[in-house]
């Protein structure tokens, strides 16, 4: 039997820390679906399309069997019809683990046969958060350390086509 697992989330930009969940993640599963959700509350950047085109190029290479798809649903119902035993979540900090436990506990009633499995994030990509990446791209600063090469270009394209803040 294989073992499924999905990582949801809205990816605006796919961090490192992401990326840290992601590589860890498909170690524990034999199949790892990374959800590209819609959420218009976080005001995004990116559509879920160039979402989703942008965390394919960043996993590109990465051993074993991990897909890339969109959903629009309860998270559950997207786990079950993937065929998931576990949703993944990544947690940095005390703020995280709070709302994290209460959306699992929500999740659980909704589904008892799917487990909430948390990974901490790397000590060194903790502070990474895709709200803050774009904020200081937003102000001209350097994002390459929270981002790889390629979604560096892409957000600064972005930022460049909106209009930088405080110019």
């Amino acid at each position: 039997m294989t073992r499924t697992g999905v990582y949801p989330g809205t990816f605006d930009p796919v961090t490192l820390g992401h990326m840290d969940i992601i590589r860890r993640g498909a170690k524990l599963v034999d199949r790892l679906v990374i959800g590209v959700t819609t959420n218009p509350s976080k005001n995004p950047l990116f559509s879920v399309e160039e979402r989703v085109r942008m965390v394919k190029r960043e996993i590109e290479g990465l051993p074993g069997d991990v897909s890339v798809v969109t959903f629009d649903s309860l998270l559950m119902d997207f786990a079950e019809r993937e065929g998931a035993s576990m949703i993944l979540r990544g947690l940095r900090a005390v703020a995280d683990f709070e709302y994290e436990y209460q959306m699992a506990g929500m999740n659980q009633q909704l589904n008892c046969r799917i487990e909430t499995v948390f990974l901490m994030a790397d000590v060194s990509l903790q502070p990474i958060a895709s709200r803050l990446v774009k904020e200081i791209a937003f102000y001209g600063g350097d994002i390459s350390k929270f981002v790889g090469p390629r979604v560096t270009a892409d957000v600064a394209r972005r930022v460049d086509a909106i209009g930088r803040k405080g110019s």
